[in-house]
Formats: C-alpha cells, sequence, structure tokens
C-alpha cells in the first residue's frame, strides 16, 4: 500500500506543477496582453475568447489540461521566469 500512495503523491504533485504552470504562463499572457484587471487563470480564459471568439462558459469549463492544450504554440517557446521558479 506504500508504493500506491508515493505513486499517488508523485501524481498530485506533478498534476499541482503542470497547474501551478498554467497560473504563471497566464500571468505573463496578461503582461503581454496588456490587460489591466485580470491575471493568471482569468487572463489566458480571455485571451482564448478574444483569440477564438470562444463564449466565456466554453471557456471556464475546459479543464486545465485542454486549457495548455489549446495554448501549445503560445507556450512552445515560453520560459519560466527566474522568480517562479
Amino acid at each position: 500500500m506504500i508504493e500506491k500512495y508515493q505513486i499517488l503523491k508523485r501524481l498530485k504533485e506533478a498534476e499541482s506543477a503542470l497547474n501551478y504552470g498554467l497560473n504563471v504562463f497566464g500571468d505573463h499572457l496578461a503582461k503581454r496582453e496588456k490587460y489591466k484587471s485580470i491575471d493568471g487563470i482569468q487572463a489566458i480564459h480571455f485571451y482564448l475568447m478574444q483569440k477564438h471568439h470562444w463564449l466565456p462558459a466554453s471557456v471556464k469549463s475546459m479543464s486545465d489540461d485542454d486549457l495548455r492544450f489549446c495554448l501549445t504554440e503560445e507556450m512552445a517557446n515560453w520560459t519560466w521566469p527566474a522568480d517562479a521558479r
């Protein structure tokens, strides 16, 4: 049973790191797009709505995995800022 929990712990830590990275990328998008009052995941939602003309409900219902997939090209050359590592 110990091995099961170790695997589960590593999985959840990896998922958490991916979600954290998505939020950090959202901050990058907000700065790049000069958003004044949103950042993080809200900036990602807003960016996808603007770029693809998707409805807010559609974007907000997407999983973090789906959001990362939709941003694959935008994130391709992006590097984490030093203060977020």
